[in-house]
């Protein structure tokens, strides 16, 4: 998932996930609910255009697609 995005946009990735790991609801990242799109899933903010989805089951986090806005909803 990751090697299709550019370099920039991993790195930027991984300080988002950094932030993640310490407050998931850090006002910088814009968690909210994407559940019309993906069911069960929520998004987070990676650049400006950029988001990552994400599905949460119990303990367990996995970061299913990464991509623009209009890649991941259009």
């Amino acid at each position: 998932m990751l090697k299709k995005i550019p370099l920039k946009i991993q790195e930027h990735f991984f300080e988002r996930l950094n932030l993640f790991t310490e407050d998931q609801y850090n006002v910088l990242l814009n968690n909210h609910s994407v559940d019309k799109a993906y069911a069960e899933c929520r998004s987070i903010n990676i650049t400006g255009d950029y988001r990552a989805i994400f599905k949460k089951e119990e303990s367990i986090i996995a970061f299913i697609k990464i991509g623009t806005h209009s890649e991941l909803y259009s």
